[in-house]
């Protein structure tokens, strides 16, 4: 694999604007210690105008910052993103800092030992530091053995949002998707997988999840609905349709 120059990493940020600040700033300072250039792209998912421009005074030289009106989901904002990067390994992190950013310097580190195409975060890796709740450890059983049979990767954690992929990949894969909430994540991995790019693996990730309770059981039965659903319309354009045969155009990622 060819040396890094230059990293971008996507934020995707929804109701965040109290803390997004804080998080960017850790974050620039966590990749300015890599040794390759880097850029911070910050998509907020939904923002007024007035927060907007309050918010773009964090721009500088390696940090830039869209956003728009209107709540349209994390798939739609990570690719909003990734389609405007210009580094040569891409990817994404959740916004919340659940996860500790240093952990990407690992996943770059798989990316050239295993000349990847694409690094995926996992909670299940054998050295992953992890707090999360009892109740999605068994939803994340149940959705990794429902996608297993689906599409076949043998990734075991496809959901942690913490991933990196090769330029190339990128502007093959993400012009085709349309996924923008809950199986975005799915909707990634089984379209490169099936585009030829099988060399997915995980790294360890270190990883705090907070807000435990912030979820009711009846929310959570809601999700897992609708990630089901999401799914099996994924295998239905991938297998039946053949709908991400072609690239679509990207005007619709637009303000």
């Amino acid at each position: 694999m060819e040396e890094i120059r230059l990293l971008s990493l996507v934020i995707p940020s929804y109701n965040q604007e109290k803390m997004i600040g804080k998080n960017i700033v850790s974050l620039n300072t966590v990749l300015s210690a890599l040794p390759f250039k880097h850029e911070i792209i910050v998509v907020f998912d939904g923002i007024n105008k007035k927060s907007l421009t309050k918010l773009k005074k964090l721009e500088n030289k390696n940090i830039r910052i869209y956003g728009y009106l209107d709540n349209r989901g994390k798939g739609y904002a990570v690719r909003y993103g990734l389609l405007r990067a210009k580094g040569d390994i891409v990817g994404f992190i959740d916004a919340g800092m659940d996860i500790d950013p240093t952990g990407v310097s690992m996943l770059l580190n798989h990316m050239v030992w295993y000349n990847a195409d694409i690094i995926i975060g996992s909670k299940l890796h054998p050295v992953s530091q992890v707090n999360y709740p009892n109740i999605r450890k068994v939803l994340s059983w149940g959705y990794r053995t429902f996608t297993h049979i689906l599409f076949g990767f043998k990734v075991k954690d496809t959901q942690v949002g913490l991933k990196i992929f090769r330029k190339k990949v990128v502007d093959d894969v993400f012009p085709r998707l349309i996924v923008n909430d809950f199986a975005f994540d799915i909707e990634v991995l089984a379209v490169a997988y099936a585009l030829g790019y099988k060399r997915i693996y995980e790294a360890p990730v270190k990883l705090h999840f907070k807000n435990v309770s912030s979820i009711t059981s009846k929310r959570y039965l809601e999700i897992i609905a609708y990630m089901i659903y999401n799914t099996l319309g994924v295998f239905y354009r991938l297998h039946i349709t053949h709908f991400y045969k072609y690239k679509r155009k990207y005007k619709r990622l637009r303000p």
